[in-house]
């Protein structure tokens, strides 16, 4: 699916990722450990590394159940991303940890918690990414870069959500119709997220073209900045509207599961004409189990700095919140080819 662009189409071209060391992801887990207790807490530097298979290998090293080791979101393989794990080593004499070193893995920190991480915990990323063959006019680019730190960007799910070729997104339409049966249950939730995500972007890329993705429609759910909680608006007043502006609450987009839409008015025909022709993936969201939540359509992309080499580079530092993806900032800047596999969700 094309989706629509806030500022048109890019003004640019870039390589992403030529080398691994050019998209650097560093977890930001937003609490600071407790120091003790049955989890060990381990910050680990990857390079070219799947956060599952080395979560895989981390139970096996310690001589532990792979469900004993958790964290908080899938990193790129693609780069060089450190990010926190947790082991639970109750009962058991706490290896050194400095064994599981490799060429392409190191720890950097090791410290205890009382609480296993689960997905979502962090806070966020931090994301150094470096494009390379940057071919546009520079002006541009620098006004859309100013415009991306003053209004964010659209909220939209990344293509690696969908796997290579949106392979996902036919996969859960198979198994929507019955015509595979999905027994694996890794393999089913990232079909039953990749639905989820089509339905929220395509929700999303209708309000892009009509310019309300940043704004309220009368009846639209509104969430808190930096949380989960909405409420439902039927009236957009001078208040409100300042709110959005400052970036205190968000317009948002469903993720489909069981209920009823909190939406109402203009906000809830938008969403139902959108979501019309999705009759198939709705039910099965729904007959999976899964129960109707919510999501930002506006993203804040904090801290947001860049620097133009010589070189045709193009160098940006940013912070998102867990749950986004680097590459629907990137989206909006340039058109860019990638010269390595494809990465895992964020």
């Amino acid at each position: 699916m094309n989706y629509s662009y806030v500022l048109g189409a890019p003004p640019a071209t870039a390589t992403l990722r030529a080398t691994p060391e050019d998209f650097e992801v560093h977890e930001v887990l937003g609490f600071e450990p407790d120091g003790a207790g049955d989890h060990a807490l381990l910050l680990i530097q990857k390079r070219n590394t799947n956060t599952e298979w080395l979560a895989r290998n981390l139970a096996k090293f310690a001589g532990v159940k792979q469900v004993d080791v958790g964290y908080g979101g899938l990193k790129d393989r693609n780069a060089v991303t450190s990010q926190w794990f947790s082991v639970n080593l109750s009962g058991k004499t706490e290896p050194d940890w400095t064994q599981l070193e490799s060429a392409d893995t190191r720890v950097l920190r090791a410290t205890r918690n009382r609480r296993k991480l689960k997905r979502g915990a962090h806070h966020g990323n931090r994301f150094v990414i470096t494009l390379r063959d940057v071919n546009g006019d520079a002006s541009e680019l620098e006004a859309r870069l100013h415009a991306i730190r003053d209004q964010g960007v659209p909220n939209y799910f990344g293509e690696q959500r969908f796997g290579i070729d949106a392979n996902n997104i036919e996969q859960a339409r198979a198994m929507f119709a019955g015509e595979i049966q999905v027994s694996d249950r890794h393999r089913r939730g990232l079909y039953l997220s990749a639905a989820r995500s089509w339905l929220f972007n395509a929700v999303l890329s209708r309000r892009v073209t009509e310019q309300s993705w940043n704004t309220a429609l009368p009846g639209d759910a509104l969430m808190l900045d930096g949380t989960h909680s909405f409420f439902v608006a039927d009236v957009i007043d001078e208040t409100l509207v300042q709110r959005l502006h400052s970036g205190d609450v968000h317009p948002t987009g469903p993720l489909w599961g069981r209920g009823e839409s909190p939406l109402r008015a203009a906000a809830r025909a938008l969403e139902d004409d959108v979501l019309r022709d999705y009759t198939l993936f709705r039910t099965g969201l729904e007959q999976a189990g899964l129960d109707q939540e919510r999501r930002a359509l506006r993203l804040r992309v904090e801290q947001l700095s860049w620097q133009l080499g010589p070189d045709r580079s193009l160098r940006l530092e940013f912070m998102l919140p867990s749950g986004a993806y680097a590459t629907t900032v990137l989206r909006e800047l340039v058109n860019y080819a990638q010269t390595g596999a494809v990465a895992g969700e964020p």
